[in-house]
């Protein structure tokens, strides 16, 4: 069995805390770098390095958390998508070609 390592920090008056060294090394984290929370049902906290995404959406980290605690809260609202809607879908889209990577243009109407 692996050995634990265990790391403990004090908060400040301002909610701020240092990342202990053994903490730093095991993330390879450096100045500056960012710090990943995935906070868990039971309330268990999880610190991982974030993943360095300087050209990601900005609103996509906080509604994947939004949908994330949803699901947690109310598994019992998730529903399997059936084929009904699925052949509507694929009814109103039809044949369309869509490239998502070509940039967007108001000449193309």
């Amino acid at each position: 069995m692996p050995a634990i390592l265990q790391a403990q920090s004090t908060l400040t008056d301002r909610y701020q805390t240092t990342v202990p060294e053994s903490v730093r090394r095991a993330l390879r984290l450096g100045k500056r770098d960012r710090i990943h929370y995935t906070i868990r049902p039971d309330g268990e906290v999880v610190l991982t390095r974030a993943a360095a995404d300087e050209d990601g959406d900005p609103a996509l980290a906080p509604f994947l958390a939004l949908l994330a605690h949803d699901i947690a809260a109310h598994p019992e609202r998730l529903r399997a998508v059936d084929e009904g809607l699925v052949r509507r879908i694929r009814d109103l889209v039809g044949t369309t070609d869509l490239d998502l990577d070509a940039p967007l243009s108001a000449d193309d109407e």
